[in-house]
């Protein structure tokens, strides 16, 4: 599990950085900062969309995804419980930092598929990669709301740990099919947390976090039925 050491380590050194960074900013410093993660967050969310959308076999999966994702996240709100619990230790937006952090950090095809080729092949390249990338993001949103983002490193390792340890029975259901239906599902609410940074819209993106494990339920059924 290096790859993963690394990933969560390099998210804990730019959470470390970005904080030092934001204690000598002044806050019109802080504020472009805002409206560059934003506008970061907004434009990796429309990428992703954009690039899987046309290889998509299942171009409704998505919408349905979210329906029934934001119905069950907000009757279980998951939205209001994390920012109780964010805001007993912070009297910042962090819960808005550490949001986006999760979504950035933990749904992405390296951060999915490189726990597989290190438990599989021993090849941790996708984890240094995707460790690199998180460091720069972790360094402007840790810049932008302060250390707390550290706690995002955490959510990484258990995240990408229980993909490891589970990556011979999880492996054959990462088809490309599933990556890309995955993928619009995580760029869609990539998108809404960078909205949200930007106060054009005001998401609750945790809640519509379960949308993600639509795209499972249904591979999963097409897999046990397959001429269903």
């Amino acid at each position: 599990m290096i790859g993963t050491f690394v990933n969560a380590g390099m998210i804990l050194v730019g959470s470390m950085v970005g904080s030092v960074i934001k204690k000598g900013l002044k806050e019109k410093y802080q504020n472009i900062l805002y409206d560059a993660m934003g506008l970061a967050a907004t434009a990796l969310g429309v990428h992703a969309v954009v690039k899987n959308m046309s290889n998509s076999n299942y171009p409704v999966l998505f919408i349905v995804s979210l329906a029934i994702g934001g119905i069950l996240g907000t009757a279980i709100d998951i939205d209001k419980t994390f920012r109780k619990l964010v805001e007993r230790y912070s009297k910042t937006n962090l819960s808005q930092g550490l949001s986006t952090a999760i979504v950035l950090f933990c749904i992405g095809t390296l951060s999915i598929l490189g726990p597989i080729e290190s438990a599989l092949n021993q090849n941790n390249t996708y984890l240094f990669t995707n460790a690199t990338l998180d460091l720069v993001t972790s360094i402007v949103l840790a810049s932008t709301y302060g250390p707390g983002i550290a706690f995002s490193a955490l959510v990484l390792f258990v995240w990408q740990g229980s993909i490891y340890l589970l990556a011979n029975q999880v492996a054959p259901f990462l088809t490309p099919e599933f990556m890309t239906e995955i993928s619009i599902v995580g760029g869609v609410l990539i998108l809404a947390s960078g909205l949200s940074i930007l106060k054009i819209k005001s998401f609750q993106t945790l809640n519509l976090l379960p949308a993600l494990l639509v795209p499972i339920a249904w591979f999963l059924l097409i897999h046990i039925f397959p001429y269903a």
